[in-house]
């Protein structure tokens, strides 16, 4: 026993790796903690490393203005009409996928990652000047469209991973015993890639909720979303509070599904999808 102690290697430290996490982190984090800080900032002068007055006067201030809460209002609509669309489109399409084999299958599962193999604002340009043909310019509705392309990776890739995953040798026990395809559907394979699911659909809405580009590019001059108003307070405004508290509003939605997402969904989720 002392003797397999005694030559047992030692471990050995990755001081290289150890260096580039903390400069990822400190890279990551350290925006963020500005941010945070101007949020809950009063008085901040150069060359102070540390704010001269905290409080929470430009939040009253920011909170109280009309237009954050039109603007949050509308973003909420617009991720909850758009999320439910992308379920009620792509969510069939997923089990298709997952389940069938037909003819060009494997092309159009990976044609809905074309949208993000070129540059976007390129892309919305073009889709632009079919818009304005077809009076979807600053339109809630020509928003929900713009929107809706961009949840198809989150809402076709992952619920198709997810069904992959289920236990086939459960469902056919379940058509053993007599139960039909959608007893079979909603008793088995549902609660077995429910979870998963419910992770693509928190992570389509907090995605919709966040997407400035297309709103901002179809919707304007009448849609103005959060993400929009804080862009409009940067360019706009001299104060950086205003931004800084519309910034930490805008994390919530992004943790709350970072916390779920990463209870469910493991890392070869999106490797899984590409498995057919």
């Amino acid at each position: 026993m002392a003797q397999s102690l005694a030559i047992r290697p030692r471990r050995r430290i990755d001081y290289t790796g150890i260096f580039f996490a903390v400069v990822l982190t400190v890279a990551i984090i350290f925006p963020l903690l500005v941010v945070a800080t101007w949020a809950f900032t009063e008085v901040w002068r150069y060359p102070n490393i540390i704010p001269q007055q905290f409080g929470l006067r430009f939040w009253g201030q920011t909170l109280g203005r009309a237009d954050v809460w039109s603007a949050l209002t509308l973003s909420l609509q617009l991720s909850t009409v758009v999320t439910a669309l992308s379920a009620l489109i792509c969510l069939p399409a997923a089990y298709a996928f997952a389940r069938m084999n037909f003819p060009g299958r494997n092309i159009l599962f990976f044609s809905f990652l074309f949208g993000h193999a070129f540059p976007k604002f390129g892309l919305l340009i073009a889709i632009a000047a079919v818009f304005l043909q077809l009076n979807l310019i600053g339109t809630f509705w020509g928003v929900v469209i713009i929107q809706l392309v961009g949840t198809l990776m989150f809402m076709i890739w992952i619920p198709v991973a997810a069904f992959q995953a289920v236990d086939r040798r459960m469902e056919e026990a379940a058509r053993d015993v007599g139960a039909g395809p959608f007893r079979v559907f909603w008793s088995v394979t549902l609660p077995q890639a429910g979870p998963t699911i419910a992770a693509a659909v928190l992570l389509s809405f907090v995605g919709t909720f966040y997407e400035t580009e297309g709103a901002w590019l179809i919707g304007a001059p009448g849609i103005r979303t959060m993400p929009v108003l804080m862009i409009s307070f940067i360019n706009n405004q001299m104060v950086v509070q205003f931004g800084a508290v519309l910034s930490v509003l805008l994390w919530v939605p992004s943790f709350i599904a970072l916390i779920f997402a990463r209870r469910v969904i493991n890392g070869g989720s999106f490797a899984r999808g590409f498995g057919g």
